[in-house]
């Protein structure tokens, strides 16, 4: 980006609640935690009675918070795999208050990092992390991009290498995009070298949700759209995976919540787990 300093713009609300589940979710839920990270409630920075917000309601807000710690354990564990695999290049798409860089630092080192977000909510996460005093590694790229733009661009001129192998997450983003900018994006990611893996995650529509939370998905629908930043796409598991397929994946497969909580949550008898909202397609080049 050129010009002047960028305005900073504060995270907008979805991504503030997203940060502030994940902290609940290590200070409410009984051991063992999917993930554990504080590290966004530190952003945020929300004030001592937090917790105290309705949207925090810990009963009320079980499932979802649950699917939201699965969603981020999940891509860090495809991370862990591809890494292993030999693949050096992780792309966070809307990376918003993505923390895996400052709770995941030995893993950040074998990798390159992108983190993909609009300038003005980039500034202001760049500064509170200052101020927390974390420092900004080398192997980590902050991308400020604009989305309507040549985001792709972008990226390669930050250091990804398109001819190479690289993990790319997409979570909580879709729901946010027409169908031509989330065709574009899986075309973009598809055409990496073959070794590369998209995680996406998607909102399935609201009569697919399970009954008791379907008022719940409802509210958020009407919150996002009052705050400016509506959702836009829904899909069934079949629609997803078909697009993934006509944008030239070779591979695609549906993770669903009954999946991730046979994987994060076996065995437990006080109600976490996952709704299936919100679930995952992986999909590989």
């Amino acid at each position: 980006m050129s010009g002047g300093p960028v305005a900073e713009v504060e995270p907008d609300h979805t991504a503030v609640r997203v940060a502030l589940w994940r902290a609940l979710h290590a200070q409410v839920d009984p051991s063992p935690h999917v993930i554990e990270d504080e590290v966004g409630l530190r952003l945020v920075d929300p004030g001592d009675d937090w917790r105290k917000r309705p949207d925090m309601d810990v009963e009320a807000t079980r499932r979802i918070r649950a699917s939201i710690v699965a969603r981020a354990r999940f891509v860090e564990d495809v991370v862990v795999e591809q890494a292993a695999k030999g693949v050096e290049q992780y792309v966070v798409l809307g990376a918003g208050l993505d923390t895996f860089a400052q709770r995941r630092p030995e893993l950040g080192a074998k990798l390159r990092v992108f983190e993909v977000e609009r300038p003005g909510t980039q500034a202001w996460k760049r500064r509170r992390l200052t101020e927390l005093g974390y420092d900004a590694p080398d192997w980590l790229r902050f991308v400020p991009v604009d989305f309507e733009g040549d985001w792709w661009g972008q990226l390669a001129a930050a250091g990804l290498d398109t001819g190479r192998p690289a993990v790319v997450a997409a979570t909580g983003v879709t729901m946010y995009l027409t169908l031509d900018a989330i065709t574009t994006m899986f075309r973009l990611v598809a055409g990496l070298a073959p070794g590369s893996t998209l995680v996406t995650t998607f909102l399935r529509p609201v009569e697919e949700v399970e009954p008791e939370q379907r008022a719940q998905l409802e509210v958020a629908v009407r919150g996002a759209r009052a705050a400016g930043t509506p959702f836009l796409s829904f899909f069934t598991p079949e629609q997803v995976l078909a697009l993934g397929r006509e944008c030239g994946f070779r591979e695609v497969r549906h993770v669903s919540a009954t999946d991730l909580a046979e994987r994060y949550f076996g065995g437990r008898t006080d109600g976490v787990g996952p709704s299936r909202g919100e679930e995952v397609m992986v999909a590989s080049t």
